[in-house]
């Protein structure tokens, strides 16, 4: 046993300090017999250090209430850390709070919706086309607390992850979902983001596709193919027009070919038209039934 401790001490040859162990603020755990020790309670050196800024609060009253006093606005909140420990109570404001100097520093959250540009992001859709994305992305925070303790940045981390789910979401998708299924993209895009950034204390409230960039040559493609189908659009449009015109002009010889007189009216209102526009010019009509006359008795003759 003893040469087990003499193994111990020449593993380990600092001595401690003024040979006292004092066991300091969370975590740090001294040399006594008990073998579990809470990690939840402060510590020695807190309370120690917590006196001592009340006292300083006392002795420099009612000057150190310039340091004390806090204020933040409405759309703030100010999450407090005593010794590097969350205060209890949660995030504190709007209005005022009050903070222990020395000991206590606080961080202020922003709870405003905030909107950021994704970057133009270059996607190879599922049907091998080359886009450049643009989109906006509406955020806010939700939990100060989460937002503070677990991410680094909440911010930063929101725009890289906004970045990265679009390029996912969208190389999913063919050229012609993107262009026409932007709403149901965009509803995708804001569903995941919303689950992915919830533990960070973020809620993705909207998120918007605002450009597609398609590249040049496939633009001239695309505007060629459109004019085209235009073209045989017009084409058809057009032949079904003269098809109708056909079957009344049909309609019409038939209903003056059941009446001579009919004809002879025709006549007369074609002259009144043309008279009326160029008043020089004279014509005369001459039957149709006498030309035909003249013709057969020609044919017999021969």
């Amino acid at each position: 046993m003893t040469d087990t401790m003499n193994d111990n001490y020449i593993q380990d040859p600092s001595p401690p300090l003024f040979g006292v162990c004092i066991p300091c603020v969370g975590g740090i755990h001294s040399h006594s017999s008990s073998k579990q020790t809470s990690t939840d309670s402060p510590g020695v050196c807190a309370f120690i250090l917590t006196f001592i800024s009340y006292l300083l609060i006392v002795a420099t009253f009612p000057f150190s209430l310039c340091l004390c006093i806090k204020v933040v606005q409405e759309y703030e909140r100010a999450v407090i850390f005593r010794l590097g420990r969350l205060l209890k109570g949660g995030a504190k404001g709007p209005g005022i709070f009050f903070i222990v100097p020395c000991i206590d520093s606080y961080r202020k959250v922003d709870l405003r919706t905030v909107s950021f540009d994704v970057p133009p992001q270059e996607i190879l859709t599922r049907d091998s086309v080359t886009i450049s994305v643009e989109a906006v992305v509406y955020y806010r925070v939700s939990d100060p607390i989460a937002a503070k303790n677990n991410v680094e940045d909440y911010s930063h981390s929101t725009r890289l992850l906004a970045a990265t789910t679009l390029r996912n979401v969208l190389g999913t998708r063919n050229l012609a979902e993107i262009l026409s299924e932007r709403e149901s993209i965009s509803a995708t895009m804001q569903s995941s983001l919303d689950d992915a950034t919830d533990p960070w204390g973020v809620k993705v409230e909207r998120v918007e596709i605002k450009d597609v960039r398609l590249p040049v040559q496939l633009q001239r493609a695309m505007a060629a193919e459109a004019e085209a189908a235009r073209e045989a659009r017009a084409k058809v449009i057009a032949a079904e027009g003269e098809q109708r015109a056909s079957r009344a002009l049909k309609e019409a010889a038939d209903v003056i070919n059941e009446s001579p007189a009919a004809l002879q009216l025709r006549y007369l209102q074609t002259l009144n038209a043309i008279s009326a526009e160029n008043n020089s010019t004279i014509i005369f009509p001459l039957p149709i039934d006498v030309l035909t006359h003249m013709i057969h008795r020609n044919k017999e003759d021969d």
